[in-house]
């Protein structure tokens, strides 16, 4: 067990660092590409994927920069890093929880197995959860665990932006049922 707080984060900084600018700049590409899609008429005819597909994906980056940014804060206590790490992580699961509800009840739209296993991501929250829990009696898996949780959000963060763009770009949104 490490009982300072820094000398365990010290090792970590330039990891959430990278991560944490990654997910910035990430979530800021994805405003810059919605903006630009926006203008096709397609798009206005079918607001809830936007909703549904597209905004997980900026709270996944923006849940990647959030804990990276904490990870490279200068705490005084696991406890205060726990508790901060672990609502994070909840509110995660919750989103998640509710989005999956959500993409149930899409009227023009039945998710297959792609869309649940990735726009997801309960695990990568479930993992940051588990890492604040187990922070300050296994200091070091509880790092690697809560990275794992942050590579995870953005690697599913790339793949759905990637999947939201050539899905307009080929233009299949339009073979979609139209909505009445």
């Amino acid at each position: 067990m490490v009982e300072n707080v820094s000398s365990l984060l010290t090792p970590w900084s330039s990891f959430y660092i990278l991560t944490g600018s990654s997910a910035g700049a990430l979530t800021g590409l994805m405003f810059v590409v919605i903006t630009l899609v926006m203008g096709e008429e397609r798009l206005r005819l079918r607001p809830e994927g936007i909703g549904t597909f597209s905004t997980p994906t900026v709270v996944h980056f923006c849940a990647a920069l959030l804990v990276s940014a904490a990870l490279s804060a200068p705490w005084r206590s696991f406890a205060q890093l726990s508790v901060l790490l672990g609502l994070a992580g909840m509110v995660g699961v919750v989103y998640i929880l509710h989005l999956t509800w959500h993409m149930r009840t899409l009227p023009n739209y039945r998710p297959d197995v792609e869309d649940w296993s990735w726009y997801s991501g309960l695990l990568a929250y479930a993992a940051i959860v588990a890492g604040a829990i187990i922070l300050r009696f296994l200091s070091l898996d509880a790092m690697f665990t809560i990275a794992g949780g942050v590579m995870l959000l953005i690697f599913i963060g790339i793949h759905n932006a990637w999947d939201i763009v050539t899905f307009i770009a080929t233009g299949a949104v339009d073979d979609l049922p139209k909505p009445e």
